[in-house]
């Protein structure tokens, strides 16, 4: 069970909830469940009936689609403060993605009820949560011209430091597939695997097997500009 403390930090990290007062944020920290989920582990499926916001306090969810052919497609990626199914907040569906943990991982959930009477008790979370989707939007268009004013090298080293951080260890498996992760940074899997072997040789990494990475010169990744 999730302690009251630890809810309000969770609750915390949401766009949706900052800027709150005390009292609405020790109200919406009492509705929140937790869940852990391990690496490798769904969090929802395609289909499944969707109820809950998903709020991820800790870890790394890749969140995927599958296309008419079958393959799998990634939507998004979401890192600690992130949330995803916010349409189930508004009407009865179901998911028309799959989540998966790629690190174990820690989130909270919060109900459609519950939120739809939140709303109604404050215009400010209402307020918020038009705010943090515009947010998703500009984010995405930010993302897309960051492929074009930022270098490959420095995306990737950026996501190896994050990546880091947040599993706790310098030395660790690609959470994403080379494909998953060149989709994501806006790039190929053949210029990532380039990218990692450039770093290697620099002395900013080491690898062993096909995608386990060590940090060896953190400072010297966030450096990295071609």
């Amino acid at each position: 069970m999730l302690g009251h403390h630890d809810a309000i930090a969770c609750v915390q990290l949401v766009p949706i909830f900052q800027d709150l007062d005390h009292a609405t944020v020790s109200a919406v920290a009492e509705l929140v469940q937790e869940r852990h989920v391990a690496k490798g582990e769904f969090v929802f499926l395609a289909g499944d009936h969707a109820d809950s916001l998903v709020i991820l306090a800790h870890g790394q969810v890749k969140v995927t689609q599958s296309t008419a052919s079958g393959r799998e497609q990634l939507i998004r990626l979401l890192q600690p403060g992130d949330f995803d199914g916010e349409s189930v907040l508004f009407e009865e569906t179901d998911r028309q993605t799959s989540a998966q943990a790629l690190v174990d991982s820690q989130m909270c959930l919060i109900t459609r009820q519950d939120f739809q009477q939140l709303v109604q008790q404050s215009p400010a979370v209402a307020l918020n949560m038009l705010n943090a989707l515009g947010k998703r939007v500009a984010d995405l268009e930010a993302q897309a011209a960051a492929t074009l004013t930022t270098s490959v090298g420095e995306r990737l080293a950026n996501y190896l430091v994050e990546t880091s951080s947040e599993i706790g260890t310098a030395s660790f498996d690609l959470p994403l597939q080379k494909k998953d992760l060149a989709l994501y940074l806006g790039t190929s899997p053949e210029t990532i695997s380039r990218k990692l072997s450039q770093f290697s040789k620099q002395g900013l990494i080491s690898q062993s097997g096909r995608s386990h990475i060590t940090i060896q010169d953190e400072d010297g990744l966030a450096l990295v500009e071609n």
